[in-house]
């Protein structure tokens, strides 16, 4: 009975752990997922570690190693669910893609008649919102999906067409405009938010290198110079 209640008060405090611990198992207590909701919550813990990394470490830094030192298990463990570390990253990205154009069909519904100025102060509070997201993207064409199985990469890209054409239908009838040119202006909003949201990102390195030189790079307002370019890309039809 001693040992039954121990094992219970073990349980009960991993699950009253911080979520962002919830990835941290130990090797001793690893156990490889067994169902379809087990193999999710592992991938779950994989993207948490991962994503914190990627916000903390230069990319270069983080492979399967650095992953697996973070969860607390070992590489094999890891080999189990995931080959490479875009992989990963691919399937972040599929999450944080789906809140952002999750966020633009939700702000703009159908029917709307929104006037430029109105998509352009709305979307830009999404960019905002969504800058995670964007330094991603800035990864996403030359590295990431370079690293990828073709089926897994097929995937995320059905899903982005998907999600961009419903947004571009949405753009496209309110601005007149054909679902084409609506399009371009999503791709030319994403392109430019990203350098943006890379830009804006803290980089300690570079902070140092402009401190050796003594130069302060002039302030940027992610949000304003979004919504500028969005109200000039908008006008340009």
């Amino acid at each position: 009975m001693s040992t039954l209640i121990s094992k219970i008060n073990n349980t009960l405090s991993l699950i009253e752990k911080p979520p962002d611990m919830y990835y941290n198992v130990p090797m001793a207590e690893y156990i490889r997922a067994r169902s379809d909701e087990h193999k999710e919550e592992r991938m779950t813990q994989i993207k948490d570690a991962t994503a914190e990394l990627f916000a903390t470490s230069p990319y270069v830094e983080i492979s399967l190693t650095t992953i697996a030192e973070k969860l607390g298990w070992s590489r094999a463990n890891l080999y189990k669910y995931v080959t490479t570390k875009e992989e990963i990253i691919l399937e972040i990205v599929g999450d944080k893609m789906e809140a952002y154009y999750g966020a633009l069909l939700a702000a703009m519904p159908k029917g709307s008649n929104f006037s430029t100025e109105v998509i352009a102060e709305v979307w830009a509070g999404i960019l905002n919102a969504n800058q995670d997201y964007m330094r991603y993207v800035s990864y996403l064409n030359p590295v990431i999906e370079t690293n990828v199985t073709v089926d897994r990469l097929a995937i995320f890209k059905k899903k982005y067409y998907d999600l961009a054409a419903s947004v571009s239908d949405r753009l496209a009838a309110m601005l007149k405009i054909p679902a084409e040119a609506a399009y371009k202006i999503q791709l030319d909003v994403l392109f430019y938010a990203s350098s943006n949201a890379v830009c804006c990102y803290k980089n300690p390195l570079v902070q140092q290198a402009l401190k050796k030189i003594k130069i302060t790079p002039p302030p940027m307002d992610f949000y304003k110079d979004m919504k500028d370019f969005l109200k000039m890309r908008l006008e340009w039809k």
